[in-house]
């Protein structure tokens, strides 16, 4: 069905007026405290600018509100609350509704398409943030303005099938971390050992920390045959690159991971762990090493879900935290049975594969609930989209 059919049923021919967020609501104010008003066990909600509230032991309001953030990093974000709170001289409250808008109708709207707004409103090459007047004169569309109980059957309706599929996303991300709490208890407890069962061994037991030859940035390019995963792409999706000449020279006479062994951070997200496919790609020297493992002791996926919990020795060199070869090298990690390899690895096979199953059905992005997530949520926005693009009229108010 195409949109304008779809929301010529929902309206049924009614017109739509576009109104100033001021005429729907009798007050837009912001909090007057600072952000040293937090505590760290008070009993009201205290909204920042950040997206989840502090708590404080005083409240300014208490009222239904929508409260926007209004700079910083999430500037535009929103919050809903019904009650008791104080609010930061920074955030913007949204209250008193008119009885011509439902709140949450307005609500959706406003998380829709303020950040644009604030977006194409700020000045130019400046961080962006809410003014008073801004907010006060943004343009909701309220449908059928001329019928009250209508237009409000339609806003209702509108709030309806998007709180669906709201409700629904919600609820699988509320599966999601209990899953994840469920997987982090087997892996502590997999990776827990009763005494006499497992000896400790450090890491420079396995194998030598090894690491890419270093690549010059004058060798990188913006768009190439091989991706060059720095510290900041190391686990995602590359925005460097390097000859395929360079490459193959490298990988022949210098250090080069084999299928299997497991890369991981050594500055920034210390230990971040990810297991190298084989497929041609250059890593970041001193920032993406990994341990030379040829699995007579340890399996790399043991290895690999060990990184998720070691105790790492991070040296504090100035700004960065970083790990040196050395804090690798004398980490500690539990080795089954180190007496008896044959039985060593087989445990450790055993426990990953446990440890596997849960990895599959809470990461891949092809299955489980993550897919199920990401689907639903695609869904939320077509409808968003489908219910929230209103026609506008042909001169809009100057905002």
């Amino acid at each position: 069905m195409s949109q304008l059919s779809f929301m010529e049923k929902l309206l049924g021919g009614a017109v739509t007026k576009w109104l100033p967020l001021k005429s729907l609501c009798g007050l837009i104010t912001t909090g007057k405290l600072n952000a040293n008003a937090m505590e760290d066990d008070g009993i009201y909600p205290f909204f920042t600018c950040k997206e989840a509230p502090y708590k404080i032991n005083t409240h300014a309001f208490d009222l239904e509100a929508i409260l926007i953030s209004g700079n910083g990093s999430q500037v535009g974000h929103l919050n809903y609350y019904k009650g008791k709170f104080n609010a930061y001289q920074r955030t913007y409250i949204v209250g008193d509704f008119q009885e011509c808008v439902q709140v949450m109708y307005l609500f959706h709207y406003l998380k829709h398409t303020l950040k644009a707004y604030i977006t194409q409103n700020s000045r130019k090459g400046s961080v962006p943030y809410i003014t008073m007047p801004m907010l006060e004169n943004f343009q909701i569309p309220i449908p059928c303005p001329d019928n009250p109980k209508k237009s409000l059957e339609i806003q209702a309706e509108i709030v309806r099938i998007l709180d669906t599929f709201t409700e629904l996303t919600t609820e699988l991300t509320t599966e999601l971390n209990a899953r994840k709490k469920q997987y982090n208890y087997y892996r502590d407890q997999l990776l827990s050992f009763e005494e006499g069962d497992v000896e400790w061994k450090t890491l420079g037991w396995i194998g030598e920390v090894r690491m890419c030859k270093r690549i010059m940035k004058n060798q990188t390019l913006d768009a190439g045959d091989i991706p060059f995963f720095k510290i900041g792409t190391f686990g995602k999706e590359p925005n460097s690159y390097i000859s395929r000449e360079i490459f193959e020279e490298y990988r022949d006479k210098y250090n080069y991971p084999n299928v299997g062994e497991v890369l991981i951070s050594a500055s920034g997200t210390i230990g971040r762990a990810v297991i190298f496919d084989g497929e041609d790609a250059y890593f970041q020297d001193s920032n993406i090493v990994w341990l030379e493992n040829d699995e007579s002791k340890v399996l790399n996926k043991f290895l690999f879900y060990f990184y998720q919990i070691a105790n790492w020795n991070v040296s504090d060199g100035g700004v960065i935290k970083r790990l040196y070869n050395d804090n690798i090298k004398k980490t500690s990690i539990p080795i089954p049975y180190p007496n008896d390899p044959e039985k060593s690895l087989a445990e450790q096979a055993r426990i990953v594969a446990i440890l596997d199953k849960f990895d599959a059905l809470i990461n891949s992005i092809t299955e489980g609930l993550p897919r199920e997530i990401e689907l639903r949520q695609k869904q939320y926005e077509y409808y968003r989209d489908l219910l929230l693009s209103f026609p506008k009229p042909d001169t809009e108010a100057a905002a």
